[in-house]
């Protein structure tokens, strides 16, 4: 709860400033454990998943990956399959399995939660859980808006998408942390 302390700090009720789409800018009151006052401004968000869809091929597993514009930097971005919890109280697995089908066209017969976290806490309080889609089938998509309707699907062998982490050629946080977790479970097997 909002209202109770956190190592000595307490926070006030969340004053709303805007609100879109499923998103909210708010602004916070604070109190340190010292008692001095401040205030702090962030994003509220629903969270989001995101999907390790996993192929077992001859030569090894590969990994499908979408390759999308990204506004925020500008640039075409290189991902896991992933989507907003933008649907009250859905499940997050049906989130996940949702959004893999709507964005490359793929269905699983093993579904395996991951891990969750934490996207940016000094921004946003968003949430991301991700998951682990195997036996993968094909299915129809249902594209949202001009950068899902412009993506491209690539399917990578999973140890080059590891190498693609350690060089930087994978950036974004929910790939990074998906595949690494993948590769640890892959490791445990």
């Amino acid at each position: 709860m909002r209202n109770e302390p956190v190592g000595g700090f307490r926070s006030a009720p969340l004053e709303h400033l805007h609100d879109w789409a499923v998103w909210s800018l708010v602004r916070g009151e604070f109190t340190d454990p010292e008692g001095a006052a401040f205030s702090r401004t962030f994003v509220t968000s629903p969270g989001a998943v995101g999907v390790v869809a996993l192929r077992d091929t001859p030569s090894g597993p590969s990994v499908v990956l979408v390759r999308q514009y990204r506004p925020a930097l500008h640039r075409l971005a290189l991902e896991i399959p992933a989507g907003m919890r933008d649907q009250e109280g859905e499940d997050p697995l049906l989130t996940a399995q949702r959004e893999l089908q709507e964005e490359v066209g793929m269905t699983a017969e093993s579904w395996q939660r991951l891990g969750k976290h934490v996207s940016a806490p000094g921004i946003t309080d968003s949430r991301v859980e991700v998951f682990l889609a195997r036996n993968l089938k094909v299915a129809s998509t249902d594209r949202h808006g001009p950068e899902e309707r412009h993506m491209t699907i690539e399917e990578v062998p999973f140890s080059e998408a590891l190498a693609m982490v350690v060089d930087g050629r994978l950036d974004d946080a929910k790939t990074v942390i998906g595949l690494l977790l993948t590769e640890r479970l892959l490791r445990a097997a």
